[in-house]
């Protein structure tokens, strides 16, 4: 088996989209401190952690961008919606601040070798990392998908797509209408994916991202994971 992380860290000041809370890491104690318990000493070490549940790797739930009541909440998600079958796409050409057209995103899957399946997770590859991870302009520069193709994704009964930039589409409008289209065509999707160049032209693995349980959650971190058997 071959593991392929792709999941980015969580770390002081993570880098997540501005309408959002900052992440915000510090030492709860460390092993300066020596404590006692009867007759022997000891130290530990422990962080606090305080982030939005749309921190780092992440899973959006229904309930982020679907105003309607029982629109679930990250903790009401079935598990299998997370261990899927996927395969990655390269997009990678499209320039910063552009959607991918529908004919892009068609040609992508083709030159894939793959076939979309019912429920497969698909990835989609914009070097987004490569080109602003780090920089200011990776809260504002980064392309996504236009909302006929997430239409088209969702005609092919996908479950839910992943892209290494904070929002599916480009900032603005393009963003929010993407979210919208996923509250109505019943997927989702991951923001802040790490290593996908690493999958493409690889065809069809396992992906794994479980969410953490929080209740009532709008997202959760996952550690997103690309099994190769």
């Amino acid at each position: 088996m071959e593991f392929i992380d792709l999941s980015r860290e969580i770390f002081h000041r993570t880098q997540t989209h501005p309408s959002h809370p900052p992440v915000v890491m510090t030492v709860w104690n460390d092993h300066s401190e020596k404590k006692h318990a009867g007759n022997t000493v000891f130290s530990s070490k422990a962080m606090s952690i305080a982030f939005s549940d749309h921190a780092g790797t992440h899973v959006d739930a229904p309930v982020h961008f679907d105003p309607r009541p029982g629109a679930a909440s990250i903790d009401e998600v079935p598990l299998e919606k997370f261990y899927t079958s996927a395969f990655c796409i390269d997009l990678s050409h499209v320039p910063l601040k552009t959607a991918a057209t529908l004919e892009e995103v068609q040609a992508a899957v083709a030159k894939s070798g793959q076939a979309i399946q019912p429920g497969d997770t698909v990835l989609v590859w914009m070097a987004t990392n490569e080109r602003l991870l780090g920089k200011p302009g990776y809260l504002h520069d980064f392309p996504g998908l236009s909302l006929p193709a997430i239409h088209w994704l969702a005609d092919q009964g996908i479950g839910m797509f992943g892209v290494e930039a904070i929002s599916p589409a480009p900032e603005g409008e393009p963003n929010f209408q993407a979210h919208m289209a996923c509250a109505e065509r019943g997927i989702t999707h991951m923001e802040c994916l790490a290593n996908l160049d690493q999958l493409v032209g690889r065809g069809r693995f396992r992906f794994i991202g479980f969410p953490l349980k929080i209740r009532g959650g709008t997202a959760s971190p996952i550690r997103a994971v690309a099994l190769f058997e």
